[in-house]
């Protein structure tokens, strides 16, 4: 009789705590938005960003010039009318090249955090709610990748798509791999490396955000009236996480645009003449001296690109910071 009592009154409890669960997270979004909002330079780096992505998206149809046209009686041109940006080696438009190019570098960040959120948030939760042995394999897991060199890792898993499918003889499976991989200009490889490689860090915070709230009483009043499993990670457990993916995934995308830049510097990237801020950046090296302004401009988008998420990240990470309440 008494055990039948107390399941009845935590089953009247849990409506009561679910309802303060949801205004204390919608509290702590206003209030969290309320401090970024009073942190100009995260403000600043949020319209930048937002600028650019208009730029990304409107932009390419806007310019005269194509990234591939060629102009050979411009060729090396300094900035000018005709060529705000100037030219390259081949007489394409820089300004055409670096707007696409910044559409191929943001489309990485954001797919490449898709891969990770869809492969790290899973791993996690589950790591942290089952615990156990699904912990330990999840875990042991991911120290084997983090011993691994991302940078290393990503070369060796373009290498292998390159070889693969440069042959021309792809069949099957492979025949729509190359199909993809040549729809997305040559990347798919980057977004299978970085995103197999990159989820780590979003698992394990998602790990430990899991396993403290997995004792908070609201999660045990929903399990004592017979919550399953899926609904309190769905309802009451992820909600909870939702500020601290965010934060990560806001910090990691100037790091798949770093990565992407890298591997396209070094040739293993985006497929010519796609342009991308790595390569236009490689192309530029031998010209840095006569014709400076090929390798600014690239340079630049892709410093202050990267600067403005960070920025973001930080006032996003400052935001979230219960400590933060009293600012």
């Amino acid at each position: 009789m008494s055990a039948s009592i107390a399941v009845s009154e935590e089953s009247s409890k849990a409506p009561a705590l679910e309802s303060r669960e949801m205004q204390e997270i919608e509290s702590l979004w206003r209030s969290a938005f309320r401090r970024l909002a009073r942190n100009r330079v995260a403000v600043a780096s949020a319209i930048f960003l937002g600028l650019l992505i208009l730029i990304a998206i409107v932009g390419p149809y806007l310019l005269p010039y194509s990234y591939s046209e060629q102009h050979h009686d411009a060729v090396r041109q300094r900035p000018s009318w005709d060529h705000p940006m100037g030219t390259d080696q081949l007489g394409r438009d820089l300004m055409a090249r670096l707007v696409f190019g910044t559409r191929i570098s943001l489309t990485v960040g954001f797919v490449v955090q898709l891969v990770i959120l869809a492969i790290g948030v899973p791993m996690g939760a589950l790591a942290g709610y089952l615990g156990g042995w699904v912990d330990t394999i999840i875990m042991r897991a991911v120290d084997v990748l983090y011993a691994m060199p991302n940078l290393l890792f990503i070369i060796l898993i373009m290498t292998f798509i390159r070889g693969t499918l440069g042959d021309g003889d792809a069949t099957g499976v492979m025949a729509a791999i190359a199909s993809v991989d040549s729809k997305v200009g040559g990347l798919l490889g980057v977004y299978i490396g970085l995103g197999l490689i990159s989820w780590l860090t979003v698992a394990r915070i998602v790990r430990a955000n899991t396993m403290s709230l997995k004792e908070r009483e609201f999660v045990e009043a929903a399990r004592g009236s017979g919550a399953k499993g899926s609904r309190i990670m769905a309802r009451h457990i992820l909600p909870n996480t939702i500020a601290p993916i965010v934060v990560a995934s806001t910090l990691g995308i100037p790091g798949a645009i770093l990565y992407e830049s890298g591997i396209s510097f070094l040739g293993l990237g985006v497929i010519p003449p796609m342009p991308s801020w790595g390569l236009m950046i490689s192309e530029a090296i031998p010209n840095m001296r006569s014709h400076p302004h090929m390798l600014i401009f690239p340079a630049a988008a892709l410093s202050l690109t990267v600067l403005a998420f960070n920025f973001l990240g930080d006032g996003l990470r400052d935001a979230v910071d219960p400590w933060m309440k009293r600012g």
